[in-house]
């Protein structure tokens, strides 16, 4: 085969693979006269592209790469959350929903250009190495990440076991940058965690929704009630704060350990409200008797994402619970994972996330009843200005942060004042709600 029949292949396959993303797009629609026609011209441009790299660019190109690096242009430039998944990235983000992955253990999403760190999750390398919600990642071993893809900065975070990566972080309200140079480990994510606040009050952590999470979920329940001598919790406080999400059916079952009926959450493809009844689903509680139906407090932050967001909104919808803390994260879209067959997957967002009221979790995040400021930040400040000179100083790490069932109750207006007020409001319940609720 020469060279000229091995581009012209090459370019039929390519047009081939790209007008099928374009059908499954737009699913069962029938593309009218002119779409079809404008489709074809927007190929012609792309395979006369692809003709002049393959003939004129310095260096010879593989064909998949290509085909890659087009694939990952498209669906980066859509939205934060969308992105192609290479066979090795496919492969290892099929084991981050099992609570076990290799890495430093931050959530991330691109925000203003940089990789933001939705929250770090408890007990990993960032999380004791003093990372937040919040901060912005414009150095990764020395490289900048402005206008980086969100898989790039994932390949290089990620590492061997063992080895460090070095970032370098803008923070709100911080002068200068800080570096954290953070030792990679297996980070392994314990779900649910739980203990008893006071006589009769209980403390629920969900650090992530996982496989289990429902199930460990009600062993904490259980637990609670043995430590309170068999008798029902006067009251629960559900911590969802730097909680970044997961699964979506641990999500409403878990919203349905404290709902006896109603609609917890629905899912709207792009067809929105007037599209047809496949673009759309719904989740309902169910009746089973087993569920906590005490007065509860639900702890929520600008680390609390997805999942959270969903279990927060349905409770605050229903008025089951009183959300106290500051406005969540917003992430509020449905990504699906399309497997394709060389081993590679597209995960696209292809839905958004409304509350049993309505409400659009997408940017908007749950905004709480109470608003409590985390203990040591007061003011929200606007990100300083990242100078040339800013890049070259170094800055102390910051202290590192206590978990939420390290404090005890005699520190905890100190240490952690969302959760001190948390449990006032429960201690409170009737004379805030009324004795009927």
């Amino acid at each position: 085969m020469n060279k000229k029949t091995k581009i012209f292949v090459s370019l039929f396959l390519v047009s081939i693979f790209l007008l099928g993303i374009y059908i499954g797009a737009y699913g069962k629609r029938t593309a009218q006269g002119g779409e079809s026609k404008e489709i074809y011209e927007y190929l012609r441009t792309f395979s006369d592209v692809i003709d002049l790299v393959k003939r004129n660019y310095v260096e010879e190109v593989k064909d998949r790469d290509i085909v890659y690096a087009a694939i990952k242009g498209i669906l980066e430039s859509l939205d934060p959350h969308s992105s192609f998944l290479p066979p090795d990235m496919y492969k290892e983000m099929q084991t981050d929903t099992k609570g076990e992955f290799g890495g430093i253990g931050i959530e991330i999403t691109i925000k203003d250009g940089f990789p933001t760190v939705i929250t770090p999750i408890e007990d990993t390398p960032a999380f004791k190495a003093g990372m937040k919600a919040g901060d912005h990642i414009v150095k990764i071993d020395g490289k900048p990440t402005k206008n980086m893809g969100l898989l790039d900065v994932v390949k290089l975070i990620r590492g061997p076991k063992g080895k460090a990566v070095t970032l370098t972080v803008a923070r709100e309200g911080a002068q200068g940058l800080k570096e954290y140079t953070v030792v990679r480990d297996i980070i392994f994510v314990k779900s649910v965690k739980f203990r008893m606040l006071s006589d009769e009050y209980g403390y629920i952590r969900l650090a992530q929704f996982q496989e289990k999470t429902s199930k460990d979920l009600d062993n904490a329940l259980r637990e609670l009630e043995k430590s309170n001598k068999g008798r029902p919790l006067k009251g629960l406080v559900l911590d969802l704060r730097n909680d970044p999400g997961g699964l979506l059916e641990q999500a409403v079952e878990v919203s349905d350990k404290f709902l006896s009926e109603g609609l917890i959450v629905s899912i709207e493809g792009r067809g929105g409200k007037k599209s047809a009844d496949d673009s759309k689903m719904k989740f309902y509680a169910q009746k089973k008797g087993q569920e906590f139906l005490g007065p509860m407090v639900v702890l929520v932050n600008e680390g609390s994402a997805s999942a959270s967001e969903i279990v927060a909104g349905a409770l605050q919808d229903y008025k089951r619970a009183i959300i106290v803390g500051t406005k969540s994260f917003g992430k509020g879209s449905v990504q699906t994972i399309f497997p394709l067959g060389d081993g590679s997957a597209v995960r696209l967002t292809t839905a958004k996330y409304f509350t049993p009221k309505g409400r659009s979790i997408q940017s908007e995040g749950i905004v709480p009843d109470i608003t409590v400021e985390n203990t040591f930040v007061r003011s929200r400040e606007k990100l300083t200005p990242i100078t040339e000179k800013d890049l070259e100083k170094k800055n102390d790490r910051s202290p590192m942060p206590r978990r939420p069932e390290d404090i005890t109750i005699k520190n905890l207006e100190d240490e952690d004042f969302q959760l001190h007020m948390g449990l006032q409001i429960l201690k409170s319940w009737e004379a805030l709600r009324g004795k009927s609720s």
